[in-house]
């Protein structure tokens, strides 16, 4: 029995009571507006319901006697044990063995789909992250949000929303102009600009521009700077996608900045018909020859200009042709992921929102992250001033370093110990999680050994203290998952998994799936097969969700 099975058998229970109380009356309730949670003391019950509390007063009658009455009920319900009244209205609910232990089969049967759910069925979501210049190689501000990002998306399509992952590519602007000098003062052997980007890096782009055109400083030297800033730019970009699919990030959509200044057959740009669309919206003015946007409308602590008395474009312009553009592809919502030094774009993005005639507070959301640190990082010897993704992952290693990217909230400022994510201990807490993974694999592969199949399943015999507390959490996952897409927190899964991982290995200790000695193979011990491969897919669900591997073998 399920939490949704037993709302079911509640709101069946209710219904004859509230015709009791208030005849003709309708009892307006669905199954899923019956919360049920997980007691912190499992003495008090698999699960606990404050039902009673909500209705009383609408029923006319005090708390802890409508749950006597609820309790009373839930006697005659097949699956429960037994429910008992408690504090000043609670109903704590126990299974019995039979409708507790039938969940391990539910698990295995469904195989990868258990934990998937429909709770965001209909929404469509854009997810930016990362976007970083493609003027350098991805560091270490940029690997939390690779890691977050793809999680949050992974954590929505396990929800049924329709959701991709998009890099913004900004390769427009003077940040470009300073890299592709940067790159020809290397290839002619000239210090770095003023302004310009250092590094070993540059030099070695610089080189294989050369490699590419050798001919590139015979050119005229009006275009010598185009051919440079072209090639350097396609090497540099390619380098940051190998960076992201070495961390297990892959990016749906890859939307470049020159995209919204291109002019099409009639002579506009997007962001030409981003100002027009605004202004219809009725939140674009001019004032000194300069055309506004009226933010302070919804929020921003200013009005933005977004075109200068010069008729040069800000950055907004570029913002609000990008976030109009989103919505034409088809996402209602938009989740930005921005790193600590971004605040300011918070009321920007909302303004820009409720300037399209959108609901600032639902159709984006920005996500702000704070800094990460890791205790004796080097900096990039060919960067010079950065500490870059690859030397992190080629250090750490892809699961350590995204797994204890994920394990905390992301406003939260994160200082890991690499010797820590090194150890292969259970203080380790990747270590922790795939181990107990590994070792379900462990005992499926003894079992084989031993004989002991999955031939038979009775639930019924499942009934020792520690398998009723894991199947318990195994019950929780898609319930964990749901919420986390909804909140946007990956470590939700990842807490989640690291309480497993003890459950299950207090069951390890306790129970036998192999029989002991010459004790022969029974139902008990092919049942709990089940469990111990029902808590092994968990496991590789919950990873998965993560973006981090689950190993067979440790």
């Amino acid at each position: 029995m399920n939490p949704e099975t037993l709302a079911e058998a509640l709101l069946a229970v209710l219904a004859p009571i509230a015709e009791e109380r208030r005849p003709g009356e309708p009892l307006g309730l669905a199954a899923s507006d019956i919360v049920l949670e997980r007691p912190r003391n499992r003495d008090h019950g698999d699960w606990s319901s404050n039902i009673a509390m909500r209705l009383a007063k609408p029923f006319g009658t005090n708390p802890r006697e409508l749950a006597q009455q609820i309790v009373d009920g839930l006697a005659e319900v097949d699956g429960v044990s037994s429910a008992e009244v408690a504090g000043p209205g609670f109903i704590n609910i126990r299974l019995d063995a039979a409708a507790a232990g039938a969940l391990a089969k539910v698990i295995v049967d469904a195989g990868t789909g258990y934990g998937t759910n429909a709770s965001q069925a209909g929404v469509s979501v854009n997810v930016e992250f990362v976007s970083a210049n493609p003027t350098g190689p991805l560091h270490i501000a940029h690997t939390r949000w690779a890691a977050l990002g793809d999680s949050i998306v992974r954590l929505l399509l396990a929800s049924g929303a329709t959701a991709v992952r998009e890099y913004y590519i900004n390769d427009a602007g003077a940040q470009m102009d300073r890299f592709s000098l940067s790159v020809l003062a290397a290839a002619k052997g000239e210090p770095t600009p003023e302004g310009g980007y250092p590094g070993a890096y540059i030099a070695t782009l610089a080189g294989r521009v050369l490699e590419a055109r050798p001919d590139l400083l015979e050119l005229p030297e009006d275009e010598q700077l185009g051919v440079a800033m072209e090639l350097a730019y396609d090497f540099q970009l390619a380098e940051i996608k190998r960076s992201l699919d070495r961390f297990n990030v892959p990016f749906d959509v890859w939307f470049s900045e020159r995209t919204l200044h291109a002019k099409d057959a009639s002579g506009t740009s997007l962001i030409d018909q981003a100002v027009d669309r605004l202004r219809e919206q009725g939140h674009v003015f001019d004032d000194e020859g300069a055309v506004w946007v009226r933010t302070t409308d919804f929020g921003d602590d200013k009005d933005r200009v977004i075109r200068r008395s010069n008729g040069e474009y800000t950055y907004f312009a570029a913002d609000a042709a990008y976030y109009l553009n989103k919505g034409d592809r088809g996402f209602q919502n938009k989740i930005y992921l921005l790193g600590a030094d971004h605040h300011g774009y918070v009321h920007r993005l909302k303004a820009i929102a409720g300037a399209a005639g959108e609901d600032p507070e639902k159709n984006v959301q920005v996500l702000i992250g704070q800094m990460v640190s890791i205790n004796g990082a080097r900096l990039s010897k060919r960067a010079g001033n950065i500490i870059e993704m690859d030397d992190l992952l080629d250090w750490l290693g892809t699961d350590a370093l995204r797994y204890s990217l994920e394990r905390s909230p992301a406003d939260s400022p994160l200082d890991l110990d690499p010797e820590l994510l090194q150890k292969r201990t259970n203080d380790n807490p990747v270590f922790y999680v795939q181990y107990a993974h590994a070792r379900t694999h462990n005992v499926a592969r003894n079992a084989a050994d031993s004989g002991v199949d999955r031939s038979e399943f009775a639930p019924e015999t499942l009934t020792h203290e520690s398998e009723g507390a894991l199947l318990g959490a195994l019950q929780e996952f898609p319930r964990i998952v749901a919420f986390a897409a909804e909140v946007r927190e990956p470590h939700r899964v990842a807490r989640y998994l690291e309480e497993l991982a003890g459950l299950y290995h207090r069951w390890y200790d306790n129970c036998r799936v192999i029989p002991q000695g010459d004790d022969p193979i029974e139902s008990v011990h092919r049942t709990r097969l089940w469990l111990n491969d029902a808590a092994g897919q968990v496991f590789r669900n919950g990873l998965d969700l993560l973006g981090v591997s689950a190993p067979e073998r440790m």
